[in-house]
């Protein structure tokens, strides 16, 4: 089983290099952030070519979810949104999997996290209440008992060897206030599965248009993928597949993959 998460940036800017990195990967689920469209104008179609349905939480021009599940896996969309929480952005999407073998369905959630534009910000403490509400919704639904993924764009690096030497580590994507956001989720049980594995140093899943950061790889890991325990006997690999970043006009994210052992 192999699960990635990727933020787009525009699926209509960045539909030919899903389509051609969807047809080299061949993911079994896909997760992809800031669509930038709504459900309607959603290229369902050109996915359906692939092999791929999709459940969409889409909005126009900001924002905007999906899951993209290989064909022959039966899945379920469970959850749009946070649950019990205020908001107009299309920031989560859920569903459950059938996977072949398991009696338990595997539930997979996209998410995009705020951003938070600066530490202090109105749009930083909608950061921290955005999490704070995942966290909580989470912990209800006690889904670290369950096999449960969250991935997608969590706009924070968690720790100092997620970022840069140069990026300040009291600045947005790093502050402390974030970074408990994130250990929050961690504490309910939740394992951050790159860190399962010896990765490079200066790993990255993120790099700014601007000044050559991805030539001189100045980036940041803030795409993430935290699997359930019941999960963890399972995990094979997990990798960023910084390729994408080299395509002309690219999104300004790679994606990063998990590999499952299969249970059949």
């Amino acid at each position: 089983m192999k699960l990635a998460t990727w933020n787009l940036n525009s699926i209509t800017a960045r539909l030919p290099h899903l389509q051609r990195w969807l047809a080299d990967a061949r993911p079994d689920v896909l997760a992809l952030q800031e669509l930038k469209c709504p459900a309607e104008k959603f290229p369902a179609q050109a996915i359906a070519e692939l092999g791929y349905t999709a459940a969409v939480h889409g909005q126009k021009t900001y924002n905007g979810v999906a899951l993209l599940v290989r064909d022959g896996l039966p899945w379920r969309e469970l959850v749009r949104g946070v649950p019990e929480f205020d908001d107009e952005q299309a920031r989560l999407i859920v569903a459950e999997i059938d996977e072949p073998g398991s009696q338990t369905p595997l539930w997979v959630a996209s998410a995009y996290f705020p951003n938070g534009q600066a530490v202090g910000s109105d749009k930083f403490a909608y950061k921290l209440a955005w999490i704070e509400a995942l966290a909580s919704w989470i912990e209800r639904e006690r889904l670290t008992e369950r096999p449960f993924v969250l991935m997608g764009d969590f706009n924070i690096a968690p720790a100092a060897e997620d970022t840069h030497p140069d990026w300040p580590q009291d600045g947005i994507l790093a502050s402390p206030p974030e970074r408990a956001a994130f250990a929050r989720l961690v504490s309910l049980g939740l394992v951050d599965a790159f860190r399962r594995f010896p990765q490079p140093p200066q790993s990255y899943s993120w790099w700014d248009y601007r000044q050559g950061a991805f030539r001189r790889n100045l980036g940041l890991r803030i795409d993430h993928i935290l699997v359930s325990p019941p999960l963890l006997p399972r995990l094979r690999a997990c990798t960023i597949d910084v390729e994408p970043r080299r395509w002309e006009r690219p999104s300004d994210h790679a994606p990063v993959v998990l590999e499952l052992a299969d249970l059949t």
